[in-house]
């Protein structure tokens, strides 16, 4: 008997799928969070097909590659570098940053400097599947038909962004 091909939804919250960073939240161009960090870990969620072996793909894959971005993250200090409310420059060794006139100095291999508005839980869950999607061919050959990840700041606290094929 040959068996039907069915969606399923693998998922994944592995122990390695974490990081430690320092952030400041923006609220509005004079309000913002105190420098502070977090132990943030990730969710992800892959709907695929699964094939006539009864398995969707070899998925550590995708838990290499989500442990490789979460190790890029870890033991920094996250700054957006589109946020409407914070300008930078930089020297040879440090990002001075302002915000609300007020300059705050950080050396360079400290910081990680993220392409995202704000440093918040829906800011970076977006960015992880960014990051996911940018190889359409890994997306293509384990027959990728939707993606999510959830990242959380704490227990209980946390944000999502999805990606879905057209």
């Amino acid at each position: 008997m040959i068996m039907k091909k069915y969606l399923t939804t693998v998922e994944l919250q592995k122990e390695s799928m974490k990081f430690s960073a320092g952030h400041t939240t923006i609220f509005s161009a004079t309000e913002r969070e105190p420098l502070h960090g977090h132990m943030y870990t990730v969710y992800l969620a892959l709907t695929t097909w699964v094939e006539e072996n009864g398995m969707t793909f070899d998925y550590r894959y995708y838990k290499e590659r989500i442990y490789k971005l979460c190790n890029h993250l870890n033991q920094t200090f996250l700054m957006p570098q589109f946020s409407p409310f914070l300008q930078f420059s930089e020297d040879n060794e440090h990002y001075y940053f302002t915000f609300n006139h007020k300059r705050i100095p950080f050396l360079k291999e400290d910081v990680t400097l993220m392409p995202l508005t704000n440093i918040t839980v829906e800011e970076l869950s977006r960015w992880f599947v960014e990051e996911l999607i940018k190889d359409k061919t890994e997306l293509d050959r384990h027959r990728i038909e939707k993606i999510v990840v959830k990242v959380f700041s704490a227990p209980g606290q946390s944000a999502s962004h999805e990606w879905q094929r057209s």
